[in-house]
């Protein structure tokens, strides 16, 4: 809770309050030594540097947890198209699934 917590410090305060609201639904998700291990992959194979570990750590929680989507704004680190592949090379050699990796409009129908 910790790692999106911070990061929603930052936010407009009308994403707090919804974060607020939704965390109630919320299953909270604990860094093991599974996750660091797998974040220390991640670095290695240089798919995010040090500076971004915390970008690859919501990549690994959800990995690690058997999630199967990640949904997300963050273009740079998560939801881009050569990262996505080489976060799942290496989960497939640390013996995880693959995890899909979407942005919301990719998720969101729109028809009614």
């Amino acid at each position: 809770m910790v790692l999106v917590s911070s990061e929603i410090e930052k936010a407009p305060e009308t994403v707090i309050n919804l974060y607020n609201e939704l965390l109630q639904y919320c299953e909270i998700l604990e860094v093991d030594i599974n996750c660091l291990s797998l974040r220390d992959e991640y670095l290695i194979n240089n798919i995010v540097s040090r500076k971004y570990m915390d970008e690859a750590l919501h990549v690994v929680i959800a990995t690690v947890s058997n999630c199967d989507i990640i949904v997300s704004w963050n273009f740079k680190h998560i939801v881009h198209y050569d990262k996505i592949a080489l976060y799942n090379t290496v989960n497939r050699i640390n013996g995880y699934k693959d995890i899909f990796i979407n942005s919301p409009a990719e998720v969101i129908d729109y028809e009614e």
